[in-house]
């Protein structure tokens, strides 16, 4: 084997956090393309903070995936404010997973499941679809900051997960910054956020956030659950 059949060595996750730490979002972005080629995606659920992420995407490279989750149970306002915000950025790789049919048959087929075991319904509907949407992939971007939960404030801005890397480029973004950005630069908003929705998920899970309240606590509002599940367990 030459130097050039030779696979690349293995890429030092805490040394391109540690040298991430203080660039700027769309520096992050680019650092994670260019160090994965061809096998990184972009994950988004286009809520109400997703222009940004989007938005910055496009300006480093607009062909790079957009894996995006229908997960059946969705608003409406969001489908649309996928198609709005694509079409509005020049994204041109809007890629959308749903659900296994046969796995929804077999595990929700009364489509009750969120209300019996939120878990479950998670899984089925979110989990492992992005498993399978990120099959081709060694890294994703995803739209995570540290002010949204007590669940998210010491996320890294590169962080192994499973056998993937996980790139958060807007992890220091605070919410105030994230409105500027939008207006700055004109960026559409999500329908349902003048409604009051702060963090948009599935129709069943989600409500209305009341002033002063944490940005998710619409999410799964009385139950112990904070997080679907993509960003934890083994890795997907």
């Amino acid at each position: 084997m030459n130097a050039l059949d030779r696979p690349p060595p293995p890429l030092d996750v805490a040394a391109l956090d540690a040298r991430l730490q203080q660039a700027a979002p769309l520096e992050i972005i680019a650092a994670g393309i260019a160090a994965f080629p061809g096998r990184i995606a972009a994950v988004s659920s286009f809520g109400t903070e997703s222009a940004v992420l989007l938005h910055m995407i496009a300006q480093v490279d607009r062909a790079t995936p957009v894996l995006f989750l229908d997960t059946g149970h969705l608003f409406e306002e969001t489908l649309a404010y996928r198609d709005t915000l694509a079409a509005r950025l020049g994204l041109t790789q809007v890629q959308t997973f749903s659900p296994d049919p046969a796995a929804l048959a077999a595990r929700d087929a009364e489509s009750g499941l969120w209300a019996e075991d939120p878990d479950a319904c998670c899984a089925l509907r979110k989990v492992e679809p992005l498993a399978r949407a990120l099959g081709p992939y060694g890294a994703w971007i995803n739209g995570r900051k540290r002010y949204q939960a007590a669940t998210r404030t010491a996320i890294a801005v590169a962080e192994q997960d499973g056998d993937r890397v996980k790139f958060n480029p807007l992890a220091a973004m605070g919410r105030e910054q994230l409105l500027a950005y939008m207006d700055t630069h004109d960026l559409p908003r999500h329908p349902l956020e003048k409604h009051g929705f702060a963090s948009i998920g599935c129709m069943p899970c989600t409500t209305r956030v009341k002033p002063g309240e944490d940005p998710r606590a619409g999410r799964w509002r009385g139950k112990a659950k904070t997080e679907c599940g993509i960003h934890f367990g083994d890795g997907i």
